[in-house]
């Protein structure tokens, strides 16, 4: 059966499929990432994987993969298929297309950025299907985000479009691992809201899903944690549409499992804040956390279409 390699790599862990030619997820598997042991031991741990998911195909498909793409994350060169640099993995200039196709023997191998990848999916195939003109943002660790063109997703000039996150929406607030203060990320993430409930709460253990059940109990300081949350990034939304102007935002992430919780004070919060511009719909992410990995088999599929047609 004609199929792909698909793979996410995250902090942590790896999802991985193979993918058939329809979308269909014919096998799933995941891998710690192992970031512990070093960015070479890392790479390595990919590199397995993806000859372990090709042996699989061959035993248990007939035949092997015809091509993989992989989402990894960081700041990503996809046109040359370089991993330029990720602070959670601690690697640099991996040339990781010409190690995934030395190691699969050749096949053409595609590669992206998680949250674009991710966005890709979602776009074609999740909450944002037939959306000609969306955003995705996944509200986690930090804030990034994918603008969705007709089924693709725009990478900008240089592959940073897309980095909501920091958009500085409070000059005088936190200071940002980029260097400027108040960015998006730094206020309404969901470590942003861990961070600001453990300190509210007095619970230096609580997260951001305390926070929420917190705040569906009434609890008048959650409501406050959580209000600052949700003003910020309404703040944030309403510069991204400005620019942007899409149908659709598409929200996920860790913070996006509130629900209503979330959705409902941050969709009031962005319509008090347009004047001329159009209102979104405004949509949580259908895929969860296999949207990166469903995108990265979208990768795949789309190179061999273009090598097709080439």
């Amino acid at each position: 059966m004609k199929h792909v390699i698909a793979l996410d790599v995250g902090g942590t862990g790896m999802k991985a499929a193979l993918v058939g030619a329809d979308g269909t997820l014919l096998h799933e598997a995941r891998r710690a990432t192992g970031r512990e042991r070093g960015p070479e031991a890392v790479v390595e741990s990919i590199l397995s994987f993806a000859a372990d998911l090709r042996a699989y195909g061959e035993e248990h498909l007939g035949e092997s993969a015809q091509a993989a793409g992989v989402a990894v994350p960081g700041i990503v060169d996809a046109e040359n298929g370089i991993a330029v640099y990720a602070s959670n993995l601690g690697w640099r200039d991996v040339p990781m297309r010409r190690l995934l196709g030395e190691r699969l023997g050749g096949v053409p191998v595609a590669l992206g950025h998680d949250v674009r990848t991710g966005g890709l999916a979602e776009g074609r195939i999740g909450a944002g299907k037939g959306a000609d003109r969306f955003l995705f943002i996944p509200l986690g660790t930090g804030i990034a985000g994918a603008i969705g063109i007709a089924g693709t997703i725009e990478a900008g000039a240089h592959g940073y479009a897309g980095e909501i996150g920091h958009i500085v929406v409070r000059p005088d607030g936190p200071d940002c691992g980029c260097g400027q203060r108040g960015c998006l990320e730094t206020l309404a993430s969901a470590s942003a809201v861990t961070r600001a409930w453990a300190a509210a709460s007095g619970d230096p253990t609580a997260d951001a899903a305390d926070c929420a059940k917190a705040v569906e109990s009434g609890d008048p300081v959650a409501l406050e944690v959580w209000r600052n949350a949700v003003d910020a990034l309404a703040a944030g939304l309403v510069t991204a549409l400005t620019l942007l102007d899409p149908r659709m935002l598409i929200i996920g992430g860790g913070l996006a499992e509130a629900g209503e919780t979330l959705f409902t004070p941050l969709r009031a919060a962005v319509e008090e804040r347009v004047t001329f511009q159009k209102l979104p719909h405004i949509v949580p992410a259908a895929l969860g956390d296999t949207a990166g990995c469903l995108g990265a088999g979208l990768l795949a599929w789309d190179l061999l279409d273009t090598e097709v047609s080439a």
